[in-house]
């Protein structure tokens, strides 16, 4: 673990973890923990830092999530953000009410006093508010920066490190707050910053050549950037000792095993075990409609091709999982993170247990764009780094009913037209996800002279920072046209192309 540690107190912010990639992105390693997290395991876990989330809930209510107030005592400095700046004055004098103004959006806020916190912070500027109750009463704090509507906009304490803000610095929407949260990190803290991809390489190469030993390692790649980065970290780590198991199901995209074949193989020289089970995977698809039943299917199968190809591996006594610090986090898989659990994560389907395997994390720490960048230094492709979210259950899920070897090629000339149409005209980088699906349903057309009743193929294309909210893209027209006439024109079997302008939520991502 790096010498600097900031920990980011949770209290139900939908901001949680967009706080702590903004922490990272300052160079500074942070790890998210729960509200009740005693006093004396922070204290244990020695943080140079601590920052309070923002929360839903109003500090005077019963039942509202509470930090221990001994954490105020413990001498290391604490950053308040909206609810938890309310909570510290709630805890130290201060007295906290519904605010006769409730702030939502921009404000604009005035700096009061440049020193601290708010060196090089400009007098005035836009700052993002989210906010029914506020400080009413400042106690034992002092005013740092106030809005029409809020003079307690930011805060500090007069005889202890710590400070509050109203206002939320590590969204967009407040274009200074980087400012705020290094002064905060370096100054107060006396952070170093030495959280970079480099130091991470060393101190996990050092960590997985430790804990492995001369044993082997067995690696599931799916091809995605998650498993190619694991992959690519452990062979560095231990060459050959590490050996990759690549499930070809035929349910991928064009040349991804081919990508995948050439990056380890060639590329990085690892032990590499390609599994063609194309056909296993059909059969057992056969008949099945249900999006549920199709993952299910899929998974028994994986686990079982997964499984006889791991016995042909001797001496493996470790699994290795791309898993990254969100999978821990929602999975409930950290003792001092969050203790509520958003879904199971199980990245290669419960197989540590069932191969009786110990398992292997080394990503388990990282966010995704720290991911991205681990790849670059690693050396990998671009055409890896920068891949698009792919489900586990591959295309089966963009078939939407029966999957059929048929429907499938049908179905992966589109994506390719698609997604080779996104790289040409520079969107893809500046897309999230995109994709075909091959609709269940047949419309009349019009060929040439002829009547034709073909398939429907649906265009999928959204922006997002975090997959659990997201927005379609709003692609130039023209792009559209071009990938819808070639599409018609080049695939034999489809004479519509629509596209999906579908939000998330209400809708998902992926159709099935």
């Amino acid at each position: 673990m790096p010498n600097d540690l900031v920990l980011i107190v949770d209290f139900g912010s939908q901001f949680a973890q967009l706080i702590a990639r903004r922490v990272r992105e300052l160079n500074v390693f942070c790890q998210i923990v729960r509200h009740d997290l005693p006093a004396a395991r922070i204290r244990e876990l020695n943080p140079k830092g601590i920052i309070l989330s923002g929360g839903p809930a109003s500090v005077y209510e019963p039942g509202a999530p509470h930090c221990d107030p001994a954490v105020f005592d413990l001498g290391i400095p604490v950053l308040g953000i909206c609810y938890g700046m309310q909570l510290a004055c709630h805890f130290m004098g201060g007295k906290v009410g519904g605010a006769h103004s409730r702030e939502y959006g921009r404000a604009s806020l005035r700096v009061t006093d440049a020193n601290s916190l708010f060196r090089g912070y400009p007098a005035e500027s836009t700052v993002w508010m989210s906010h029914g109750d506020q400080v009413q009463a400042a106690g034992g704090f002092v005013p740092l920066a106030a809005t029409d509507t809020c003079p307690l906009a930011a805060v500090k304490h007069t005889s202890k490190p710590v400070f509050g803000l109203q206002f939320h610095p590590e969204v967009s929407h407040t274009p200074h707050g980087g400012i705020v949260l290094a002064n905060f990190l370096r100054d107060v803290c006396g952070c170093t910053g030495d959280w970079k991809m480099s130091n991470f390489i060393d101190q996990t190469v050092a960590a997985v050549r430790e804990r492995v030993g001369d044993k082997r390692v067995i690696c599931g790649l799916s091809g995605g950037v998650d498993s190619s980065v694991c992959a690519a970290l452990l062979v560095k780590a231990i060459g050959k000792q590490v050996a990759c198991i690549y499930v070809d199901n035929g349910l991928m995209r064009t040349g991804e095993t081919e990508v995948v074949r050439h990056t380890f193989r060639d590329w990085f020289q690892a032990d590499l075990h390609v599994v063609d089970a194309g056909e296993r995977f059909l059969s057992a698809l056969k008949g099945v409609t249900d999006p549920q039943e199709k993952r299910k299917a899929i998974g028994k199968t994986f686990i079982d091709v997964f499984k006889h190809e791991a016995k042909s591996i001797p001496d493996a006594h470790f699994l290795a999982q791309g898993t990254l610090y969100p999978d821990v986090i929602e999975s409930g898989g950290s003792p001092d993170g969050p203790a509520a659990t958003i879904k199971l994560h199980h990245n290669v389907g419960g197989l540590p247990k069932e191969l009786g395997f110990e398992l292997v994390e080394p990503l388990r720490d990282l966010f995704k764009d720290e991911v991205r960048r681990l790849g670059k230094e690693l050396g990998l492709p671009d055409e890896v780094v920068w891949r698009h979210p792919f489900p586990g259950p591959g295309l089966a899920v963009r078939v939407l009913g029966e999957v059929t070897e048929a429907k499938l090629n049908v179905l992966r000339q589109c994506d390719t037209i698609f997604l080779d149409e996104l790289h040409r005209s520079g969107w893809y980088r500046q897309t999230s996800q995109a994709f075909a699906v091959l609709l269940p349903v047949q419309s009349v057309g019009v060929m040439g002279d002829g009547r034709t009743y073909e398939n429907t193929v649906a265009l999928r294309c959204v922006q997002t920072d975090d997959f659990m909210t997201a927005d379609w893209s709003h692609l130039p027209h023209d792009l559209l046209a071009r990938v819808s006439t070639a599409i018609i024109n080049k695939v034999k079997g489809v004479n519509r192309v629509v596209y999906d302008v579908s939000s998330k939520p209400p809708a998902t991502i992926e159709w099935e």
